[in-house]
C-alpha cells in the first residue's frame, strides 16, 4: 500500500473514532433516562455544546472523506507514486484531525478560525493532488 492509501485508511479510522464518541454520548444519555433513543435529530443541535461539537465534527469528516478518498484512489489506479502526492496525503490528514480537536476543544472565535486554516489546509492539499493527478 501506498503512503496515501494508509492516509485514506487513517482518515477513515478518525471518522470512526468521532463516531464512536457521537455513539458512547448518545447511549449514556439514554441509559441515564436523559434522553429517548429517538431525540436526537439530524441537523438540529441538542445536548451539551461539547457533544454538538462532536457531532458536527464527525459530520464534517463524512462530508469530507468521499473527496479525499476519490483523489487518493485515482492516484492509486493510475500508479501515482510521487513522493509530494504522497506528503499532501499525510499533510491532509494531519490537518483533518487538528481541524477536529480545535473543533472539539472550543467554539470561540480564534478556534474558529484556527479550524478554517486547517480546513483551507486541506483544501489546498486536495488541489495540489489532484493538478498532480492531471498533468
Amino acid at each position: 500500500m501506498t503512503p496515501a492509501l494508509y492516509a485514506l485508511i487513517g482518515f477513515v479510522f478518525w471518522t470512526i473514532i468521532l463516531l464512536f464518541g457521537v455513539a458512547a454520548a448518545r447511549t449514556m444519555a439514554v441509559m441515564k433516562g436523559e434522553a429517548q433513543p429517538n431525540e436526537f435529530p439530524a441537523g438540529v443541535p441538542h445536548g451539551s455544546d461539547f457533544y454538538w461539537r462532536l457531532n458536527r465534527a464527525h459530520m464534517n469528516c463524512l462530508e469530507n472523506l468521499p473527496l479525499f478518498a476519490a483523489v487518493v484512489l485515482a492516484g492509486s489506479v493510475s500508479n501515482l507514486d510521487s513522493e509530494s502526492f504522497h506528503s499532501m496525503a499525510r499533510i491532509f490528514v494531519i490537518a483533518r484531525v487538528a481541524q477536529s480537536l480545535v473543533h472539539l476543544s472550543s467554539g470561540s472565535s480564534i478556534a474558529i478560525n484556527i479550524r478554517f486554516a486547517f480546513f483551507l489546509t486541506q483544501i489546498v492539499c486536495l488541489i495540489l493532488m489532484s493538478l498532480q493527478l492531471v498533468m
